[in-house]
């Protein structure tokens, strides 16, 4: 016996509902022939008599009443699963868009960002070499350089700091080798900055920001690190302070025709509180 199909399910619960072929034919637009051959294609298949058949119509039998409320709890759970996506699909999307470094904060924080009863969807991009908004890469953009064009809505954010980091049980030592970010995946002048000043000394590199920080906490060497991240990651110490050619200001943009979109507007003014909350993190000066 093969499983009944949930197509002939329905179908039969047109039939049980109105009585006869020709109401459910007149409702599902199938013929009443057809619906009568798929009705006893589906007792055969249940190996059950599901109706009584004569000619004031079809009434259900005591199999097919069991079977009803079968398939009426099966179309409720239905009903539920495609209002349940409907709702889903309904809430409107703000994303994100950061570097590697900052998408990661962001995604620590989502809870700051999207409170339980909002009602928006939240996707959180890792663009490390730059939104770009020609393209509407993301809605809301966190960035180290101030769009100097484009139909963008800008604010100003905190300083972000960079300073060199190993491992805390490293001592420090002028011959120690350097970490950096390969050339391939290096944006920003931080990326750049270990490869412009200490190339010779590159043992290990890397193509990706988030593993950066793992492979000088292992004693590979030293590295240059934002210092939100290097002074919370752990294992790691700062070496020399800050390098104040690297600090940049953050800035948080929107395309300005987003921006007046609530959920949009919402998140802006959630991020800039965080990241100002958070400015002794960011540009190094927490304790």
């Amino acid at each position: 016996m093969t499983d009944a199909g949930w197509d002939d399910l329905k179908l039969f619960l047109h039939v049980a509902s109105e009585g006869a072929l020709s109401a459910a034919a007149a409702r599902t637009g199938i013929s009443a022939p057809t619906i009568g051959r798929r009705m006893l294609a589906l007792e055969r298949t249940t190996g059950r008599t599901l109706f009584v058949r004569s000619q004031q119509g079809y009434r259900l039998a005591p199999d097919g009443e069991t079977l009803l409320e079968h398939v009426r709890a099966m179309q409720k759970t239905v009903d539920n699963i495609v209002d349940w996506k409907a709702q889903a699909f309904a809430m409107p999307i703000v994303s994100i868009g950061a570097d590697a470094w900052l998408a990661g904060f962001v995604g620590e924080h989502t809870s700051e960002i999207r409170g339980k009863e909002d009602r928006f969807r939240l996707c959180c991009k890792s663009l490390h070499k730059g939104v770009d908004f020609t393209y509407r890469e993301a809605d809301v953009g966190v960035v180290g350089r101030r769009p100097e064009s484009g139909n963008v809505a800008i604010r100003r954010s905190v300083a972000v700091a960079h300073s060199i980091y190993r491992a805390e049980g490293l001592a420090e030592d002028e011959a120690m080798p350097w970490i950096s970010i390969g050339t391939e995946s290096s944006h920003s002048p931080a990326d750049k900055w270990v490869f412009q000043h200490r190339e010779t000394h590159i043992r290990t590199w890397t193509n990706s920001p988030e593993i950066l920080p793992r492979l000088i906490a292992a004693g590979n060497g030293r590295g240059v690190l934002p210092c939100f991240i290097g002074d919370e990651f752990p294992g790691l110490v700062q070496e020399g302070g800050i390098i104040p050619e690297l600090t940049y200001t953050m800035w948080i943009v929107a395309n300005d025709d987003d921006r007046h979109r609530p959920e949009v507007r919402q998140v802006i003014e959630r991020l800039d509180a965080l990241f100002k909350r958070e400015a002794k993190r960011f540009s190094g000066d927490e304790a």
